[in-house]
């Protein structure tokens, strides 16, 4: 579609609902869901539940969210199946609860787990489960689920498919894909929603279906307006992508003295026209070199092909950042997307399960250029 869908029908499946009293919602919530339900005591955490705190925070990116004064979950649901998730939504509604859909990745902004209205959080992170298809290079991955395991999972079936996604393994799935998803093969393949074939969600009524039965318009939505908006994302089903045997890496850093302003300007001019199969990501920051603060740039690639091809390719598109092949590392993309989120070289993908995250306090925000900066408000910035 070319345009934004015409589709009241869609926007009232915000699970936005607004109690009259809390109390009674809180009991009217338990009883549904206890009614449709014979798991209760194994996936609602209360605060009196000595495990609540730990399940609360440990998805917490931000610890600002994360103070006493901090509005608190008065019931965290942590559904086992399908049935739970449409349970929840159901009883939701009927008990004028406002929920919090949480799939467990980067949410630096507390908006899956904070509200200043009373709230439960619906937290995905049981519902992980991963199938690949190498036949058909497809899969289904459940909205609970890291990059870090589907990247795992792919490594595990073969060496020469991948996914195209972010960098972070800790970030979750459902918030990914329903944000559009963009990581270091952006520019081969695109989006990550551009490689989502199907997907299975509940409505606001509690119905569980997939893109037939959503219709085109809402399929659309979930790809890129963000999967808590139009109902609860259960699971995707993506395309997968062939990746080389080989793929490189290479991490380059320049100060201001070595002309730092100059390439990261160039960089600007030869970054949407170079190879398709190179994406040079670049990381601006100020650094202490010798008791003297300076600026350092940092450019960071993956090339999918070998040193050979991508020596030549710089040389000839970027020369002015004088790559030379001993600064190149071949490796296979797997390998790639452990160096990638920082890990030693030989580190075992194993390492990609690993949900931990050492963040305490962070903001991130991207955003795009639209046009090249110029020297002078490089220099400037």
């Amino acid at each position: 579609m070319d345009n934004f869908p015409s589709c009241p029908s869609i926007l009232v499946l915000l699970l936005l609902f607004f109690p009259l009293s809390w109390a009674d919602s809180h009991d009217t919530f338990i009883k549904c869901l206890s009614d449709q339900s014979n798991q209760l005591s194994s996936i609602v955490y209360t605060p009196t539940n000595p495990s609540y705190t730990k399940i609360l925070q440990f998805y917490v990116r931000n610890r600002r969210f994360n103070r006493t004064t901090t509005p608190k979950p008065s019931l965290i649901v942590t559904p086992l199946t399908e049935t739970h998730v449409s349970a929840t939504v159901v009883c939701a509604k009927s008990a004028g609860i406002h929920l919090k859909i949480r799939s467990g990745g980067h949410d630096y902004d507390g908006i899956s787990y904070v509200s200043d209205d009373p709230f439960i959080i619906l937290d995905m992170f049981n519902l992980r489960s991963i199938t690949i298809d190498a036949k058909t290079q497809t899969g289904w991955v459940q909205a609970g689920s890291t990059l870090g395991e589907l990247y795992y999972k792919l490594a595990t079936i073969s060496k020469t498919l991948g996914f195209p996604a972010g960098v972070c393994p800790t970030v979750g799935v459902g918030g990914h894909l329903s944000g559009g998803g963009y990581g270091n093969m952006l520019r081969k393949y695109g989006l990550s929603v551009d490689h989502v074939i199907d997907a299975r969600i509940v409505d606001v009524n509690g119905r569980i279906m997939d893109r037939t039965a959503m219709g085109e318009d809402l399929f659309w939505a979930i790809r890129g307006g963000g999967g808590a908006s139009f109902g609860v994302v259960l699971a995707y089903k993506i395309r997968l992508v062939p990746v080389p045997e080989v793929v490189s890496v290479f991490r380059i850093e320049k100060t201001v003295a070595q002309n730092a302003t100059d390439i990261v300007h160039k960089w600007q001019l030869v970054a949407d026209k170079i190879d398709n199969d190179l994406f040079i990501r670049v990381l601006i920051q100020p650094v202490t070199i010798n008791k003297k603060r300076t600026i350092r740039a940092t450019f960071i690639s993956l090339f999918l092909g070998d040193s050979d091809r991508l020596v030549k390719l710089m040389g000839n598109d970027f020369p002015e950042l004088g790559l030379k092949k001993e600064d190149c590392m071949e490796m296979t993309w797997i390998e790639s997307v452990l160096y990638w989120a920082n890990f030693d070289n030989g580190t075992s993908i194993y390492a990609l399960l690993d949900r931990n995250s050492n963040v305490n306090f962070l903001k991130r925000k991207s955003d795009y250029v639209q046009n090249p900066i110029s020297k002078e408000g490089l220099e400037w910035i």
